[in-house]
């Protein structure tokens, strides 16, 4: 299917794990995702400290998440980051189905040594997103802070979730950290079943 997202391949979902494929002129990414998982991750995006974020989320959100991407990172990280997380909002979208039966709601608050985030979510279908993340610095590993922002919008459209982010920190690798801990754990708490 021919989509504004590219060309994108939906498997069959079984419970709520689903796999999605997503082919464009830049990135090539395959993501298996169990909502109802143990946190097992498998990541390669080919951005060591997004394979690190993403793969917190998961843990802390007891997800099993397996991604691979093979993106033009020899241009820049940008279509990576964002194309990752487009598919990762439509995983959970397509996983969580019509949405019926479950908590919807979530928040977290994680502290990383003088690190803090906390993450508000509403997992009903009204996809927003404001991030307030104070960084310092430009850049943890390979990957620019500015596109943090950026994920988590593009991850909130396609999920279909509403996602306030923030957090205070003196390093900027903990509070990026934190508040990929704080996400994944206020996901566990809405996407859980609430008969």
């Amino acid at each position: 299917m021919t989509t504004p997202l590219g060309q994108l391949e939906i498997g069959p979902a079984e419970g709520r794990r689903v796999t999605v494929a997503r082919t464009t002129d830049e990135t090539d990414i395959t993501i298996t995702l169990g909502i109802d998982g143990e946190g097992h991750r498998a990541i390669d995006t080919g951005i060591g400290f997004y394979d690190h974020l993403l793969g917190s989320m998961a843990h802390h959100g007891l997800f099993d998440l397996a991604i691979s991407s093979d993106g033009d990172l020899q241009v820049d990280e940008h279509h990576t980051v964002e194309d990752v997380a487009l598919v990762l909002g439509s995983a959970f979208a397509t996983a969580l189905g019509d949405r019926a039966g479950i908590a919807r709601f979530g928040d977290s608050a994680v502290p990383m040594d003088e690190s803090i985030a906390r993450a508000v979510v509403d997992v009903g279908g009204r996809p927003y997103a404001v991030v307030d993340l104070a960084f310092r610095g430009e850049r943890v590993g390979g990957l620019p802070l500015q596109l943090v922002e950026h994920a988590i919008e593009a991850f909130a459209r396609t999920a279909g979730f509403t996602i306030h982010l923030g957090g205070t920190g003196r390093n900027d690798h903990h509070l990026a950290e934190a508040a990929f801990k704080a996400l994944g754990r206020a996901l566990r708490v809405a996407c859980e079943p609430d008969p």
